[in-house]
């Protein structure tokens, strides 16, 4: 909050709030920024000192004084790439998703974060990370897995660790069929790189995962959004885009069948059947992103288990479950596009580093991946349940049946207004408009189960919705 006692002055403090947020896109270009009255309401201080503060902000070009209509966030950002204003006409993205991103990893207060992407660093500690890591350093594997450039589709020990590891799910993918990336983002940008070129159509749950918009569009990709519901992709939907001309017709699809972000949803048999038939009629590819299936039963169902990775990609990956800073992800493809989706890693890394792979290997083989996910799952259902009842408690619904990291919370508000309100009480959260391509206003959230059990937040949460 504000305070006297600072070295700054209460218009300098103020003035800077509102900088860093415009800069760091957490108030998007167009935002319009409370009036005069209100913001002095807002952060108690006097009418003053806001219009001292905008002066500034204005000096530094960073808003814009409308006429009887307030002030608004002026764009700042670098002129878009050929390739981006070229396809500008028909994408359709959220306005800098990727520097948003960037703001929901970085903690803004000492204070649980609700609208955290990922689980808190004490949930992920082990005893067994270390010890992987000195089997791996010690000895002649130290020398053998760093002196070299490693297998271009990576280390084969994990390889076949991953192979064991998707026919538990019933995901038929051998050691020749999977390609190691740095993590699962790296794994989809492959397939994109490979599969599309720049003007493309492609098909994207909505609501869905801010930087998969923003990594398409930055590819020049045409943004087809899909309604997500309960069973599945809306197929309807999903049925005019390929009925398009040839020119406009899909050449890929990017689904969370499991656990989906920031639903929680899960892909229902009967739609993934008739989601299968689709693609074989029109004869575009999915990829599938498993990202949590680490929190899911195993028994879910999944697209490439049904297909038998013929028309399907499975994409996955560590980071959210183990260890975010190893960066080890993968993909596991149709044999009839490994050579080229190889390529294209080949053309970007070369090769990914085998040193933490052997280690992450040694985990899988150990059963200590297992049993740590195992531990978490457990955790979590009990941070699920205490975070369920105090956004029931503080008047919220939830949009979706509670499941997996995420919950899908109706506020009743405009979150937007909501997340800036509640950054200066030290908390972010993650608007609704967040998960769509067009960035509507939304009354609705995503919260952190493992982050968003503290009844301090949500006791803040209710005063300041009260507020707006």
């Amino acid at each position: 909050m504000l305070t006297r006692t600072s070295g700054l002055s209460l218009t300098d403090q103020l003035s800077a709030r509102f900088a860093e947020r415009i800069r760091t896109r957490l108030l998007a270009p167009g935002a319009r920024l409370p009036s005069v009255r209100e913001c002095a309401r807002q952060q108690g201080v006097s009418p003053h000192t806001v219009v001292a503060a905008y002066d500034q902000l204005l000096a530094q070009g960073l808003i814009e004084a409308r006429r009887q209509r307030g002030f608004y966030v002026r764009d700042v950002s670098p002129e878009p790439s050929p390739v981006a204003r070229a396809s500008a006409g028909a994408s359709i993205v959220p306005a800098d998703a990727s520097s948003l991103i960037r703001s929901m990893f970085h903690r803004q207060s000492d204070k649980p974060q609700p609208g955290m992407g990922v689980f808190p660093p004490d949930w992920m500690e082990s005893t067994f990370m270390p010890a992987a890591v000195r089997r791996v350093t010690s000895g002649p594997m130290l020398q053998e897995l760093s002196l070299q450039y490693g297998d271009p589709a990576g280390d084969l020990a994990l390889r076949k660790s991953l192979s064991q590891k998707l026919m538990g799910i019933n995901v038929p993918a051998a050691p020749e069929q999977i390609i190691t990336t740095v993590g699962a983002t790296h794994a989809l940008d492959i397939v994109s790189r490979t599969l599309l070129r720049a003007g493309d159509p492609v098909m994207v749950e909505e609501p869905g995962w801010a930087i998969e918009f923003a990594r398409l569009e930055s590819l020049g990709m045409r943004i087809l959004p899909v309604p997500r519901r309960a069973d599945g992709s809306d197929l309807e939907v999903m049925a005019k885009y390929c009925q398009a001309g040839e020119e406009h017709r899909p050449k890929l699809f990017v689904s969370v069948s499991v656990l989906h972000n920031p639903t929680g949803y899960s892909l229902a048999p009967g739609s993934a059947h008739r989601l299968l038939q689709l693609a074989n009629q029109h004869d575009f590819h999915i990829v599938e992103d498993d990202t949590y299936s680490h929190l899911a039963p195993d028994h879910a169902t999944r697209l490439c288990a049904l297909d038998g990775l013929s028309r399907t990609i499975y994409v996955s990956g560590f980071a959210k479950i183990l260890a975010p800073n190893w960066r080890i992800g993968f993909l596991a493809a149709p044999p009839a596009l490994f050579n080229r989706l190889l390529e294209t890693k080949l053309l970007a890394t070369l090769t990914t580093p085998a040193l933490l792979e052997r280690a992450l290997a040694w985990c899988i083989d150990q059963g200590q991946l297992r049993r740590h996910c195992e531990r978490i799952r457990v955790r979590l259902d009990a941070a699920r349940a205490r975070t369920v009842k105090l956004a029931l408690a503080a008047g919220c619904s939830f949009a979706s049946e509670p499941a997996g990291l995420f919950g899908w919370v109706e506020t009743g508000v405009d979150t937007d207004a909501l997340t800036q309100r509640l950054l200066d009480e030290g908390f972010l959260i993650a608007p609704g408009s967040l998960f769509h391509a067009r960035r509507p206003p939304s009354t609705l959230m995503r919260v952190n189960f493992a982050t968003a059990q503290d009844a301090a937040f949500w006791k803040v949460f209710a005063r300041v919705r009260s507020e707006l």
